[in-house]
This record gives structure tokens, C-alpha cells and sequence, in this order.
């Protein structure tokens, strides 16, 4: 039973047995019909043959995995030294159970002589072997495309790994680059406001790293670094121009998601409206639980319609930062996740629904 899993060897014994039971249930039919006395003697024959066929089988099954990829007359030739070597064992094993067991009980036993049995058994042993050599090969075909399927699969995880990590790198700079943008306007109006917004800075990006380090945590951890990030445009814009609204209930906080999601659109809101609007603006970011599913928006609204310059032509996946976002759920999510980006009255609105794992 080496040659067997062990996981497979109790269900291997018990197809055998039920495969014993069902030919010697018809076995003793024809005994009892031809006058036979001794009940017994119909499942001594058959599971003498299916005990000794059982073991030869994982012979055979071990051969035509020997053989695989072997030229076609190299295999040819095994089978035919494998095959008289098959149906003497078989008869060799399955006589010498039979008359071990008639010897213990004292009863006698006269098998037919050897031409014959090699004539009739060595017929049903050539059949019972190129069935079980189609079957065997059937079985290595069956574990060895399932074995392409898992690498084909692994290969697809980490490509798909691979790519969330390139995404994921693409954060940072891009957001970083925007920030610093909004800094240098200040720098030589209001030294004190330029220093301590760099402050405020480094304090976020040393978080944002941590984060990236993790690749995936809950809302909750992902709104803690979208908060210190609107929290700095507001030292920038001033909060009488810039207002904040996160809602958030607890069951959406605790659904995890990748890390550095919400930057992007949040920066994307103030720079759509912000940055380019004399009024006030208000920037939200809501999200909520339905079932397995998590919803996120992130909007703004002018308070004011009057741009203070000409309005720049929205674009219309909502430019870098969200292009990265929609190639960042198609990797983690497939089509589980769906992203909406477009106008609503008065500013702009991204939605997103993927799935919630805590």
C-alpha cells in the first residue's frame, strides 16, 4: 500500500470490497444452482482474485507513470514483459490463497491443471490489464492537468501579486509629486505655514510607507492616512474653503481593502474643485456595508459655480491617480469590484463597490 496515498488507501480497500461482495453475491448464485454445498467457497474464489488484483493493480498503475513520456516502442515493450508478469502473479496469488485457506480447514481443493488455467485465466488477466492500463493513464493525464491547472494558477496569483505591487508603487510619487506642488505655492508667502505643512508631510508618508509595507488593511487603518492628508489641504486651502465630512459606520470599517486606495480620489476631489474654486468646497468620504459588499464614494461640491479660472475639461477616467485605482481592483478583485466616476451636481463623484472581507 505504499504506492497509495494514505488518504486513499481506506476508500481503495472498500471499492474492493464492494467490488468482492457484488461478484461474489452473483458467484453463489451459479453455486447454488450447480449443487454446491459449502457457501463460503463462492468468497474465498472471488476475493482471492480481487485481494491479489487489488495490489497488482498499484503495480501497474506505478508502471504507467514510469513510462510517461517514453518513446512509444520502449512502453511497448514493457507491457509485454509486464503483461505475463501481471497474470502469473495473479495466478500464482490468487491459488495460493485458496489453497492455504482449504488446507486450514481441512478441506481439499483441486484446481484444473496448469495449461488451463494459464489458457483461461491468463484471457481474463490480458483484458483486466489493458483496462487497467487505459484507466491508469487516464489517472496521470487527470493529476497532471490538475497540476498545470495549480501552476498555471500560482503563476496567475503572483503576476497578479506582482502587478498590485507595481500599482501600489505608483502611489506614492504621484501623490507625493502633487503635495509638493501645493507647497511650494506657500514657501515664500508664509515660511512658517510652508515649514510646518512639510511637517505635517513627512509624518503622513512615513505612515503611508508603513502602509504600503502591508499591501492590505481595514478602512478603518486606510481613513486614519485620509484623514492627516485632508486634514494638510485644509492647512493649505483653509478651512473656511475646504470642508471635510468621512462617514464611516463600524462594519465598513472593519472590511479590509488595499492599502493607499482612498488617496488618489480624495486628492483627485480637492484638485478637481479645491484648487480651482474661490468658494467653498465641501469633500466627502462615505462608505457602507450591505451584506459582503462595501461601498465607497468620494465627492465634492462647490458651494460657489463660478470657477476662479476657466474650468479644465474634467478627464474622463478622472486622470492618473484613477486609472491606477481601476487597475488596481481589476488585479485584486476581477469583476467582484466596480468603479462609476462622473459629474454630479456641483463637483464630481467616484463609487466603488468590492467585496468585504474582515
Amino acid at each position: 500500500m505504499s504506492l497509495l496515498p494514505p488518504r486513499w488507501r481506506l476508500p481503495y480497500v472498500a471499492l474492493l470490497t464492494v467490488v468482492g461482495l457484488l461478484l461474489s453475491a452473483s458467484a453463489l448464485q451459479a453455486y447454488r444452482l450447480s449443487g454446491g454445498r459449502r457457501p463460503w467457497e463462492p468468497f474465498l474464489w472471488e476475493f482471492s482474485s480481487v485481494a491479489v488484483i487489488g495490489l497488482l493493480v498499484l503495480g501497474v498503475h506505478a508502471l504507467m507513470g514510469a513510462l510517461r513520456g517514453r518513446p512509444w516502442p520502449q512502453q511497448l515493450a514493457a507491457h509485454a514483459l509486464a503483461l505475463p508478469l501481471f497474470s502469473g502473479l495473479h495466478i500464482a496469488g490468487m491459488f495460493g490463497i485458496r489453497l492455504l485457506v482449504y488446507g486450514l480447514v481441512g478441506v481439499g481443493y483441486h484446481p484444473d491443471d496448469l495449461p488451463t488455467l494459464l489458457v483461461f485465466e491468463g484471457g481474463k488477466d490480458a483484458v483486466s490489464y489493458l483496462s487497467f492500463c487505459l484507466i491508469s493513464r487516464g489517472v496521470w493525464m487527470a493529476g497532471a492537468a490538475a497540476a498545470r491547472a495549480r501552476e498555471l494558477d500560482r503563476a496567475r496569483r503572483e503576476l497578479a501579486e506582482e502587478r498590485l505591487a507595481r500599482l501600489a508603487d505608483q502611489v506614492q510619487p504621484h501623490f507625493l509629486f502633487n503635495t509638493l506642488n501645493l507647497i511650494s505655492s506657500v514657501m515664500y508667502e508664509d515660511v512658517a505655514r510652508a515649514d510646518r505643512l512639510l511637517c505635517e508631510l513627512a509624518a503622513l508618508l512615513r505612515q503611508t510607507l508603513a502602509a504600503q509595507q502591508r499591501a492590505e488593511h481595514s478602512l478603518a487603518d486606510e481613513l486614519a492616512l485620509v484623514q492627516p492628508f485632508l486634514a494638510l489641504m485644509q492647512a493649505r486651502f483653509g478651512r473656511e474653503r475646504l470642508v471635510v465630512e468621512i462617514q464611516a459606520d463600524a462594519d465598513a470599517r472593519a472590511c479590509r481593502l488595499p492599502a493607499l486606495l482612498l488617496l488618489a480620489p480624495v486628492e483627485n476631489a480637492i484638485k478637481h474643485d479645491v484648487a480651482r474654486h474661490r468658494g467653498r468646497v465641501t469633500v466627502s468620504v462615505r462608505a457602507e456595508r450591505d451584506g459582503e459588499r462595501l461601498r465607497l464614494t468620494v465627492s465634492n461640491h462647490a458651494d460657489q459655480p463660478l470657477p476662479a479660472t476657466p474650468p479644465l475639461p474634467p478627464e474622463r477616467d478622472g486622470g492618473l491617480g484613477l486609472r491606477n485605482l481601476r487597475e488596481r481592483l481589476q488585479a485584486r478583485y476581477g469583476s467582484a469590484a466596480r468603479v462609476d466616476f462622473g459629474p454630479q451636481a456641483g463637483g464630481m463623484r467616484l463609487a466603488m463597490e468590492l467585496p468585504c472581507t474582515s
